[in-house]
């Protein structure tokens, strides 16, 4: 049971469809300015075609982005692609305020996954060696995080319906021949903004806190 006087108001926004680097700098802009007393936020979002490159990510893992641009960003991982019909969700959230770490952090994205997906009947799980939500030896959700000054940001990006091409012109998270898949594959015309919901609750639960859609 959820103890309602340890709960902590997360701020939930939805950005919509957003290029990438100009969030990235606000996500920045955000961690760096905020205070103790800033409420922490997620933002759902999509991105625009973009290969993000990780701190640890090796150039040989970008095999032929093509026309797609590639940006080195200051998350952890190797290097992943977002694209419309692929929900982003950054978390901005003091880790202290929530009770938590990196490793606690990560643990509780997947979590959250692996119980939206349940509710499509979709088995999934978490891998030890290799951090996202994979069905089978296929990926479907990658993360990568940032903590800095002890505040989260970056986050998920979950597969939903859209084109997965362009995950062929990359090692995905630095694994040659990785395979992708997404919920429409297993679900037809899947509702973005219900799995938007659908995910806020489940990680909101995982991580005890309450949601405010703004």
């Amino acid at each position: 049971m959820t103890d309602v006087a340890t709960s902590h108001p997360v701020l939930i926004c939805d950005l919509g469809r957003v290029p990438y680097e100009s969030t990235w700098h606000k996500m920045q802009s955000f961690t760096l300015e905020r205070t103790d007393e800033t409420t922490d936020e997620i933002w759902l979002l999509e991105h625009d075609q973009v290969f993000t490159q990780g701190q640890a990510g090796k150039a040989e893992h970008v095999l032929a982005p093509g026309d797609i641009p590639v940006v080195k960003v200051d998350r952890g991982g190797q290097v992943t692609y977002h694209g419309p019909g692929q929900l982003v969700a950054y978390v901005l959230l003091d880790m202290s305020r929530i009770g938590s770490d990196v490793r606690k952090l990560v643990s509780a994205l997947e979590r959250s996954i692996v119980d939206v997906l349940q509710t499509y009947d979709i088995d999934s799980a978490a891998r030890p060696d290799a951090p996202g939500v994979y069905v089978g030896d296929r990926k479907i959700c990658s993360l990568g995080l940032r903590i800095k000054k002890g505040k989260s940001f970056h986050g998920l990006a979950l597969n939903v319906d859209m084109d997965l091409e362009p995950f062929q012109r990359i090692n995905p998270c630095g694994y040659a021949g990785m395979e992708m898949t997404q919920i429409v594959d297993f679900v037809p015309s899947p509702d973005m903004t219900l799995i938007k919901q659908q995910w806020v609750a489940a990680f909101s639960q995982t991580l005890n806190l309450t949601p405010i859609w703004k």
